[in-house]
């Protein structure tokens, strides 16, 4: 029997050591046995539906060869390991065009806190009993973003999310929880994390058709709403869809709440800013997103423009809308009004170091950047006689899907359909796009060499004007 001191305190105030038998406490051997599969190893005949299938390639945890020792052999093993998987970072970083994610940051002065476990849990302005948190960056941010949108500190409320989607889930549930019996209304080409949350909060949902652009289509709109006049209605306005970057009028969406009799007591419009959210600010001619308009929340992802090295993002609702959905919680000392309970306490700090480098002039030239690249990757598509289209107020280009799907992964592409997309951030240069523009054209030549296969109609995607196909490259040459 193993036996370990313990201290024990009688009445009389003295500590004496006693026996403690860890044994009957603890298992003898903690080390679960190896299952096997029945009939063969079923994980490798897994079927694989999309992407590849990471238990192929998966890094098996093994356990160290001595008792609580960490072994120097194991150590080097370690190091080998991250070694190669940084040099893979390193090379995918270079193939990096299909998703918005802004690879461009440097945060070495922000590797001094990787030691602290810094979470901001409950509510970001009312501070919590665990002391290693980081409000005080949190809520810099959040105001940062307020005058960005217009609306005063006494206004608003927000805190600094896991991702884009629980930006969504947040804003959707608080206009579930001022308008109980609300129909939620999104364009089909919405983000995924809408769909979700409809499902999630067994929520009538309402799929509205988009135009040739993305952009969500006020007339039918206009249709559904009619159709529900009886119900108040649910928004969610897009700063930016997913594959074709369009921006919904914001102006145009609540001129047709107007237009079918909904007033403002009756309507709550989230705006999900996930990538554009940040960047429409600064142009000139997109619907502006602001508080003075009757809007009841606004999210932007954080690891997209902003360029942050882990998921998060912002979102900011009105304060009077809040006290709906939050709750004390005497365990935090705090109030919860968030989706998650522990936050990652490191993402506002990394967000506030890019804000106060950048600022707002400096985001603006990186908008001009991202714009003019895309422009310029458009026009290399149109002039290489390949169908290609770009929405005025988007650096998303999207043109036909490339028929090799080596030639996908390797551009970590997005696709749907027939049409595939570049997302021009800050982090992708000429140098890039013409990389990828030259190995493209040539792939292509030997694709559609013998004429067997010809490059896919995708009018129906970006428009006749915008099709390089058999049938329509006459318009486009034109």
């Amino acid at each position: 029997m193993e036996v370990v001191d313990a201290v024990s305190v009688h009445g009389n105030g003295k500590a004496e050591i006693e026996d403690f038998d860890i044994s009957a406490v603890v298992q003898p051997e903690p080390l679960p046995p190896i299952l096997a599969a029945e009939n063969g190893d079923k994980q490798n005949g897994r079927e694989i539906v999309l992407g590849k299938n990471v238990h192929t390639t998966c890094l098996e945890v093994t356990e160290p060869e001595a008792n609580d020792e960490f072994t120097g052999d194991k150590e080097a093993y370690m190091a080998s390991v991250l070694a190669r998987y940084r040099k893979n970072l390193m090379e995918r970083t270079k193939y990096h065009l299909g998703y918005p994610y802004n690879l461009d940051f440097d945060y070495g002065a922000l590797g001094q806190l990787q030691h602290f476990s810094i979470n901001n849990l409950g509510d970001p302005f009312i501070e919590s009993n665990y002391g290693v948190h980081s409000r005080q960056f949190e809520v810099g941010v959040l105001d940062w973003f307020a005058r960005l949108w217009e609306i005063e500190k006494n206004e608003y409320w927000g805190y600094i999310t896991n991702c884009g989607t629980e930006g969504n889930l947040h804003g959707i549930l608080v206009g579930r929880e001022v308008l109980p019996d609300g129909v939620l209304y999104a364009s089909r080409e919405s983000h995924y994390s809408v769909f979700k949350a409809a499902r999630m909060y067994r929520m009538d949902c309402e799929k509205v058709d988009c135009l040739i652009s993305g952009e969500i289509d006020t007339a039918d709109f206009k249709a559904k709403l009619l159709a529900n006049k009886d119900k108040p209605a649910i928004i969610n306005v897009n700063i930016g869809t997913t594959v074709k970057g369009a921006v919904d009028d914001l102006d145009l969406v609540i001129q047709t709440l107007e237009e079918s009799g909904f007033s403002q007591d009756r309507f709550y419009i989230h705006c999900d800013g996930a990538l554009f959210g940040l960047m429409m600010p600064f142009v000139k001619r997109a619907p502006k997103v602001t508080f003075k308009k009757p809007i009841g929340s606004v999210s932007v992802s954080g690891h997209k423009f902003v360029g942050c090295p882990m998921p998060c993002g912002v979102q900011i609702t009105r304060m009077e809308h809040i006290d709906v959905l939050s709750r004390n919680v005497e365990y935090l000392a705090s109030r919860d009004a968030t989706i998650m309970g522990s936050r990652n306490g490191h993402a506002p700090i990394f967000l506030w170091y890019t804000l106060n480098r950048k600022g707002y002039k400096g985001f603006q030239k990186e908008v001009q950047k991202c714009l003019r690249n895309a422009h310029y990757l458009k026009d290399r598509l149109h002039d290489a006689g390949i169908s290609a289209m770009l929405n005025e107020l988007s650096s998303t280009v999207v043109f036909e899907r490339p028929l090799d799907e080596e030639f996908v992964r390797r551009w970590q592409l997005a696709c749907q359909g027939n049409i595939a997309h570049v997302v021009v951030m800050p982090s992708v240069t000429i140098e890039k796009l013409d990389d990828f523009l030259n190995e493209l054209v040539e792939k292509r030549s030997t694709w559609y060499r013998d004429g067997g296969v010809q490059p896919p109609c995708i009018a129906a995607d970006v428009g006749c004007e915008n099709c390089a196909c058999a049938l329509h490259k006459l318009s486009i040459l034109s």
